[in-house]
């Protein structure tokens, strides 16, 4: 579907399905149905249920505007702005295994009362801080009887086999998401899962006995299988006691963060008390002042405690964090306190989410969405530098690049003698990084932002900087 240049700007995720498409306009989220999905969104907006789950936040916020000229959509809807856009590849395990149960509890919902999702993929739910939020209301249509739910194959490749893999098995399955932009294949879980493995629950059904369904009717379609289907008795109370029976098995599948090394890291990286009281002074007074910031980037966030400070001075906090044990303790505390400006997300500074999917833009890449009002950098540059071996103005160059003109970088250089740059050091050649110094890094920042403050530590060891980045 072609947009006409008319000031609209296509979303470049929202393509495949070609009954409606997201653009933007002005600022808007605007979200264009043809005939057919006008129709059904009617039907969808006069029920209860839907209202219910817009009034409840479950729902993206929806409402008509008038139609766009000189395009094809009947209706044209405008939806709330979501803070961040994250992937499902950047979530923790606690984050997808509760955008799984809100789908779920969707797709229930809407069976219950005549509709089903056309989808199942991760991709259709983001957040409002840790609170999930549904947001492809184009994928709403009236369930016809004996039909399966369309998104199955979807829910489990996106959703239902990365938690398997790592509920079960304990794998990371945040690199196996970000390698294939359809999630996981059938083909490809079986293998680990055989043997007593092949029992665990959810395999049995949905991998093996799904992935043996796909294989006979690789060459059937659609409409054959529905005719099987009909014919075999499927009927929406089936389809909703599978969709319960999901819901189960998803609500029962944890895999509680393991000890990390990064864990306990504000008691084992060497701060004194001072150190700091000191840090959080600095930060708490560079968010304070000046206008509030919309996002502000917390890289390498740990246990949250610098997030948590920002989120008392912005509108969103996005906590970066590589360890994704450290990052799904961090999501189920705030979760559990009902911190909604905070976002937490699994990544790792060095490889950052790159552009995916179709021709590399339908997943848009991290620096592409992060350009922060502020950004705090603190006991990360070493990490980079040292740890990583990227060149000190590249990693200057790189947190400039993620803050906005007119935006604030609080960024903290942890010195070579400093316990912790020790340790780094200890496992690189002598001699590797005769850059690495205070003074160097200094005058780096100054050319490329202008330095309002600094601070060195009492112990001596580290210095906090407030750059000014320029317009």
């Amino acid at each position: 579907m072609t947009i006409p240049d008319i000031g609209l700007r296509a979303e470049p995720g929202s393509f495949r399905d070609p009954a409606n498409r997201v653009f933007h306009r002005d600022g808007d989220v605007l979200r264009g149905l043809d005939e057919q999905a006008a129709r059904d969104y009617r039907a969808l907006a006069g029920t209860e249920f839907f209202r219910a789950l817009l009034a409840a936040g479950k729902v993206c916020g929806s409402e008509p505007v008038e139609p766009v000229p000189g395009t094809p959509w009947t209706v044209v809807l405008r939806h709330e702005r979501i803070p961040f856009v994250s992937h499902p590849y950047e979530w923790s395990f606690g984050m997808l295994r509760d955008a799984a149960l809100l789908h779920l509890e969707i797709l229930r919902t809407a069976l219950t009362h005549g509709f089903t999702l056309k989808d199942g993929s991760a991709y259709n739910v983001q957040w409002r801080g840790v609170a999930p939020v549904f947001i492809d209301v184009g994928s709403f249509e009236p369930a016809c009887e004996g039909e399966p739910w369309a998104g199955y194959r979807q829910f489990c490749q996106t959703l239902l086999y990365p938690l398997l893999l790592q509920a079960h098995l304990g794998v990371d399955f945040q690199p196996w998401l970000r390698s294939r932009v359809d999630g996981i294949e059938a083909d490809q879980l079986r293998p680990l899962f055989k043997g007593v493995r092949r029992l665990l629950p959810g395999v049995p059904t949905h991998v093996h006995l799904h992935g043996a369904m796909q294989r006979r009717h690789a060459t059937a379609t659609t409409t054959d299988v529905r005719d099987q289907l009909r014919a075999a008795g499927y009927s929406r109370d089936l389809a909703l006691a599978t969709v319960r029976g999901i819901e189960r098995l998803v609500g029962r599948l944890d895999r509680l963060p393991p000890e990390s090394h990064w864990a306990d890291y504000q008691r084992t990286c060497g701060y004194s008390a001072e150190d700091r009281a000191g840090k959080e002074r600095f930060v708490e007074a560079a968010l304070a002042t000046g206008p509030r910031p919309r996002l502000v980037l917390d890289l390498g966030a740990n246990d949250g405690r610098y997030a948590l400070v920002a989120a008392r001075y912005a509108d969103q906090v996005v906590a970066v964090e590589e360890d994704p044990a450290v990052a799904d303790r961090l999501y189920r505390r705030l979760r559990a306190e009902r911190e909604r400006r905070i976002l937490p997300l699994v990544m790792d500074l060095a490889d950052p989410s790159p552009g995916g999917g179709w021709r590399g833009v339908e997943r848009a890449s991290f620096t592409a969405r992060a350009t922060a009002d502020a950004v705090l950098a603190l006991a990360v540059v070493h990490h980079l530098a040292i740890g990583r071996n990227v060149p000190l103005p590249e990693v200057v160059d790189a947190l400039v690049g993620l803050t906005r003109p007119g935006g604030r970088l609080v960024v903290e250089f942890v010195h070579p003698r400093d316990p912790m740059a020790r340790r780094l050091l200890a496992n690189k050649p002598v001699g590797l990084f005769p850059d690495y110094r205070p003074e160097v890094f200094e005058r780096l920042l100054g050319a490329r932002c202008r330095i309002a403050r600094r601070l060195d530590l009492p112990s001596g060891t580290r210095t906090l900087y407030l750059g000014t980045v320029g317009g």
